[in-house]
């Protein structure tokens, strides 16, 4: 497996407001034995995550997903384990109440992936890919060069931070988000600032989506999709074209004109909107088999050709078929220090044979290293 399988998804004609364009994902039929329950954090802030006894990951967590496999469906704390019912947190009334919101005191979290009671895992949406982002090659260099300083030798990437905007803060989003209707069978929709890809989103069932659809507005989204957003333009809408109509004189002929126009976007899409994140050879990591189904999260080549790159979590059946997905898209400058770990990596951090890789001197490569925010691995003389 290196490559996303989208089978069984299909688009609807894109929803645009200003610079944000949504394009709906639907399913033919939900995904059988999965679904996905919100848990929502009392004490919005910082939260703090145990990897280990002295490792930590810190960063701004408003909800967790809990994946349930066991057919039941409902609220998992419900005495009897809820029966076969809707989404965790939905409700059935008369209307006239407001609404109640699920919320769980902040507990210590253990670990991005946590088995609970029953045939259920609870994870960290999109903090489970960016950790894996943040632990590339954490553990530094592997043989003791001259080159690089004890704290390296030591510590090794300890600590690394990284930049990400709340999706607040993504000018449109949460408009677009509110306004926009949700498709009957829509199971996820991809997001687009200035027409670049900002994030995919994926579930396996359309109740689950219309539970979480809402909770976009709260993930992390990277530097060049905030700045896409400020400074951007607004894009091109979604209009079909049917002709002059002259061979267009039934309802039959217009629905079959209609549904040609629908087939010409999702084509357009994923030959061109899509294609950074579908034709994209991804490194997968197994975090937890569920059943038949598997949690991943996979990292992108690092290849510099100038195209969106993205790191994200994956669930998939069996058969590699997507059930569930959220991405994240990497800046530029996170594309080249991802791509400058993998090299220093391939060459056991040996900076002359890292520069002979990168087809530049060592001076260079020192210099790029310094400009990567990682100078404080090298020795001061270097």
């Amino acid at each position: 497996m290196n490559r996303l399988e989208l089978t069984g998804l299909t688009t609807r004609p894109a929803q645009v407001w200003g610079g944000v364009r949504l394009v709906p994902l639907v399913r033919e039929a939900p995904v059988e034995g999965l679904r996905l329950h919100r848990e929502v954090y009392e004490r919005l802030g910082a939260g703090v995550v145990e990897l280990g006894p002295r490792d930590h990951y810190v960063s701004y967590i408003p909800h967790g997903l809990v994946a349930d496999w066991s057919g039941e469906g409902g609220d998992p704390e419900a005495p009897g384990g809820g029966g076969q019912s809707a989404a965790y947190g939905t409700q059935l009334g008369g209307g006239r109440e407001a609404p109640r919101t699920l919320r769980l005191p902040r507990p210590p979290l253990h670990r991005m992936a946590k088995r609970r009671p029953g045939d259920r895992l609870r994870f960290l949406p999109l903090h489970l890919a960016l950790e894996g982002y943040l632990a590339l090659h954490f553990g530094g260099p592997t043989t003791a060069w001259e080159e690089w300083s004890r704290r390296a030798l030591r510590d090794g990437l300890s600590p690394r931070a990284e930049d990400a905007y709340l999706g607040w803060s993504v000018r449109g989003l949460g408009d677009a988000l509110r306004i926009f209707e949700i498709h009957p069978d829509q199971c996820g929709v991809m997001v687009y600032v200035s027409d670049a890809l900002a994030a995919a989103f994926v579930v396996p069932h359309p109740e689950d989506y219309r539970l979480l659809h809402a909770s976009l507005v709260e993930d992390l989204y990277g530097e060049l999709v905030h700045q896409y957003a400020l400074y951007g333009a607004p894009v091109a809408e979604f209009g079909a074209r049917l002709g002059d109509g002259a061979h267009i004189r039934t309802l039959a002929e217009l629905r079959a004109a209609a549904r040609g126009q629908e087939r010409v976007w999702e084509e357009a899409h994923e030959n061109l909107f899509a294609r950074e994140l579908l034709d994209s050879s991804y490194g997968f990591d197994r975090v937890y088999r569920m059943g038949s189904f598997t949690l991943w999260r996979f990292l992108p080549p690092f290849v510099r050709d100038g195209s969106g790159q993205h790191i994200g979590e994956t669930v998939t059946d069996h058969k590699g078929r997507v059930a569930y997905l959220k991405t994240f898209r990497l800046s530029d400058a996170q594309i080249r220090r991802g791509y400058l770990l993998h090299v220093l990596a391939g060459a056991d951090w040996e900076l002359s044979r890292a520069a002979a890789t990168l087809g530049s001197s060592r001076e260079e490569l020192v210099r790029r290293i310094r400009a990567a925010g990682f100078s404080e691995l090298l020795k001061g003389n270097v």
